[in-house]
């Protein structure tokens, strides 16, 4: 059986599982974090970088996203799997993006013409 199944057990809470209680400087940090990120990404918009700016903006969503799902849904605290899956996921729609930009990219001239 898991770890929170034997703790629950020990607890008294018999079937209960009981969470992995985050300490609240952590929180606060992360919170931080959040918002210095999303400040990040409203500056990214006050500079030109041309087609950068798309993969900047990408970039900051995707650490913010890894933030919330590691601290805010335990995700850092739970099975090693768990993760494996997350950075999987992530890979997937990385690779998605890709291919949805490099199609958008090659119909780019039909469009601009219309």
């Amino acid at each position: 059986m898991g770890n929170a199944h034997s703790a629950a057990h020990d607890a008294g809470h018999s079937g209960q599982a009981t969470g992995h209680a985050v300490p609240f400087p952590v929180l606060v940090a992360v919170f931080a974090a959040l918002l210095f990120l999303t400040f990040l990404t409203v500056a990214a918009t006050w500079v030109n970088l041309g087609e950068l700016n798309l993969w900047v903006a990408l970039g900051i969503a995707t650490l913010k996203a890894a933030l919330v799902a590691l601290y805010f849904m335990h995700l850092r605290y739970d099975h090693p799997f768990n993760g494996l899956v997350f950075v999987a996921a992530l890979t997937f729609l990385a690779l998605f993006l890709a291919m949805t930009l490099l199609d958008s990219f090659e119909y780019q001239q039909n469009i601009t013409n219309w």
